[in-house]
């Protein structure tokens, strides 16, 4: 016969320590989420491993999108999204895209316990239809293929000047997140259109204006076909007037008034009593 157990608070002993924290354990039967000691002690920021533990307790099909985790949390859309990517890159987070039924394209994110690399069993990959699976069970056996896939592009190989354009774009508009791998792709198309004289202002005006009230798709995706379009055209700059001529001073012979002619002797007012004279 299994021994009763208690679900109350067992008591600090006597040789607890005199400082620091005293844990007053409660045995959960219900309602519970375990969390590896290396994510809850892990060193960084407290808003990182706030995020991994709400994930962590969520049931599978939750939304975890930057909008969801903001309704839940204080911090805003920033730190949320600096979380993300802190738990993508230590291995805890994954973001797959996979094609969904009819053919559409989504990101499925996965979330491991122990970051990918540790232990931690691979994702499983969206069941195919019966039809599919019976042409593939009759279908020759490809050969293996060597991974001919480009690798992912760097920061370090980057335009500095287009980058700091790009991470510059949530201060006008802050859905303009862009992650580290988002930034690379769009740097080179960035570098092109100062290449081609388009100044830093430009640019910014011309990925930041008018943009939808909505975005219904990755501000990445924008910013791409914005810049896939050719370089604002450059005016170029006005050639200014040429000066008017200035006429020399000169002494008017019949009223001795000074004016201002390039070969007449005499003043407007001299020259039109003289022609009124010989009219009459």
């Amino acid at each position: 016969m299994a021994e009763p157990q208690s679900n109350a608070p067992t008591r600090a002993d006597a040789g607890a320590p005199t400082s620091g924290v005293i844990h007053v354990r409660t045995r959960l039967t219900a309602d519970f989420t375990v969390i590896a000691n290396a994510l809850a002690q892990r060193r960084g920021s407290a808003v990182t491993i706030g995020v991994a533990a709400y994930i962590s307790s969520l049931p599978d099909g939750t939304p975890v999108s930057i909008a969801a985790l903001c309704e839940h949390f204080t911090e805003g859309e920033i730190l949320i999204s600096r979380a993300l990517r802190e738990l993508e890159s230590a291995g805890y987070l994954e973001r797959r895209r996979e094609r969904g039924p009819g053919g559409t394209i989504r990101t499925r994110t996965y979330f491991h316990d122990v970051p990918r690399g540790d232990g931690s069993p691979t994702p499983p990959r969206p069941r195919k239809p019966r039809s599919n699976m019976a042409r593939e069970a009759n279908a020759p056996e490809p050969e293996a293929a060597a991974d001919t896939s480009p690798s992912p592009p760097s920061l370090t190989e980057a335009d500095e000047q287009a980058v700091t354009i790009l991470t510059s774009l949530r201060i006008l508009d802050p859905r303009l997140i862009l992650s580290h791998r988002d930034v690379a792709e769009l740097a080179p198309a960035v570098a092109q259109w100062l290449a081609a004289g388009v100044g830093p202002a430009q640019i910014t005006r011309a990925l930041t204006t008018r943009l939808p009230d909505r975005l219904l798709t990755r501000p990445a995706r924008i910013l791409a076909f914005r810049l896939s379009e050719p370089p604002l055209p450059v005016p170029s700059p006005a050639t200014a007037p040429s000066p008017t001529p200035i006429l020399p001073w000169r002494t008017c012979h019949g009223c001795d008034r000074a004016f201002r002619s390039a070969n007449s002797e005499r003043c407007r007012d001299c020259r039109t009593a003289e022609d009124l004279r010989a009219a009459c």
